[in-house]
């Protein structure tokens, strides 16, 4: 049996504020306007959908079990428009012909925007 996926939920404290995030810093598209109690984001040009979920007040969010990665080619560039939205990422590490850096949501879930994608195959590390 063939999957892919297609959907990541995200639970929310401000399920309003953390579908800006993602639709300002990433390109998602979204109303944002909760239907069946969630928000619903959708990838323009490809890949995984987003679902925001309210959080209950008893969950511990912004642990390390999920992290959501981004594929980004420019890795400088986007950090750049990145900072000028307000959003900064940490240290720009690089390994094995790709680069990475990270960051975090409102509800301080990680994520990451990574060139590995995009790299050659066979790259001698760096």
């Amino acid at each position: 049996m063939k999957s892919s996926l297609g959907t990541v939920i995200i639970y929310a404290r401000d399920m309003q504020k953390t579908a800006r995030f993602y639709a300002k810093h990433f390109g998602f598209e979204t109303s944002g306007e909760v239907i069946e109690g969630l928000i619903e984001l959708s990838a323009p040009h490809g890949g995984a959908d987003i679902l925001i979920h309210q959080a209950a007040t008893s969950s511990k969010l912004g642990q390390v079990g999920v992290k959501l990665s981004f594929h980004v080619q420019d890795l400088q560039a986007f950090i750049a428009e990145a900072a000028a939205n307000g959003l900064k990422f940490g240290t720009v590490h690089t390994a094995n012909g790709y680069s990475f850096a990270n960051a975090k949501d409102p509800d301080k879930n990680s994520v990451s925007i990574s060139s590995r994608s995009f790299r050659k195959v066979n790259a001698p590390a760096e």
